[in-house]
């Protein structure tokens, strides 16, 4: 083919080219023909061979034609664009589960190291040297959260070290009072112990602050009027006195009457030396044997 003929030739096909947004649609999905020789058939084959909108560009392009060119490049660029992020995409959440991950690790607080758990010898000791400066009945819940040690240990152990006590003939012992642990001098040493600590100078209470106390723990609940009721004389001012000392409490009011009332505090288990009320010895014993007839009296 001569030189005029190629130029010719571009000329024609310049001149047949259509612009991307003038040009046909292709049919959709559902529209495409089944026949194996239309499917087959690329969109604007009759248009365009292979490899000729190139050529056919490259030569607009040089025939000034830069505005259809810039257009077709723009109509190219969203496919482009599109394939670009959808792998962007991809990429993307493929990467978040190891972002995730490692948000979720830095956020994750490291688990407390547990307590070394020590030995029969060293928990023996530990509780010995606690209970030397407790100033009030310790339960052993306290213990075992302060020494980090289980509960199921510490109770034994006590037990342990109260019987090594009393087996050993210490002038101490180690008691349950209140519901706690204390060490207590035994009782017959008291007498020493009080010589040395309260040197002459003791503070007892009256008799009728004793028959007060006494009647409160036996009945308690109890209400004033009770209490004087069977001491036969008014109780108020002894009431206040134990009140003051810590050793007894209101403890809320009478249904129907409103009255307060009263009870032993655990300072009057400590005193006491017991771990509840119902260590308190029995009143049998005690009371005279006409019991029954002074009662038929006073009714």
């Amino acid at each position: 083919m001569s030189d005029e003929q190629r130029r010719d030739s571009l000329a024609d096909q310049a001149a047949a080219w259509v612009p991307p947004w003038d040009r046909p649609r292709p049919p959709a999905a559902e529209d495409t023909p089944t026949s194996p020789d239309e499917s087959a058939a690329p969109p604007d084959t009759e248009e365009r061979g292979a490899g000729e909108p190139q050529r056919v560009e490259a030569a607009s392009d040089e025939a000034g034609s830069d505005e259809a060119g810039s257009d077709e490049a723009g109509s190219a660029r969203p496919d482009l664009g599109a394939v670009t992020k959808g792998t962007a995409g991809e990429s993307g959440d493929a990467g978040d589960v190891p972002r995730r991950q490692l948000a979720g690790r830095r956020r994750a607080t490291p688990a407390p190291e547990p307590a070394p758990e020590l030995s029969d010898t060293e928990l023996r000791g530990a509780l010995e040297a606690i209970l030397l400066v407790v100033d009030e009945p310790v339960s052993e819940l306290v213990l075992a959260q302060v020494l980090e040690q289980p509960a199921e240990r510490v109770g034994p152990m006590l037990d342990e070290i109260a019987a090594g006590y009393t087996a050993a003939g210490h002038g101490f012992e180690l008691r349950r009072a209140a519901g706690g642990w204390r060490l207590y001098t035994r009782p017959e040493y008291a007498t020493y112990v009080e010589r040395f600590v309260l040197d002459g100078q003791s503070v007892r209470l009256t008799q009728a602050a004793l028959e007060t106390l006494a009647v409160v723990a036996y009945k308690q609940p109890v209400t004033r009027s009770r209490i004087s009721a069977i001491r036969g004389v008014n109780c108020d001012g002894v009431i206040r006195t134990l009140v003051t000392r810590g050793l007894i409490e209101e403890c809320g009011t009478e249904t129907d009457s409103g009255a307060f009332l009263y009870r032993t505090t655990t300072l009057f288990l400590e005193k006491l030396g017991l771990n509840t009320v119902d260590e308190l010895p029995p009143l049998a014993p005690f009371l005279p044997d006409d019991v029954e007839e002074l009662a038929d009296a006073t009714r």
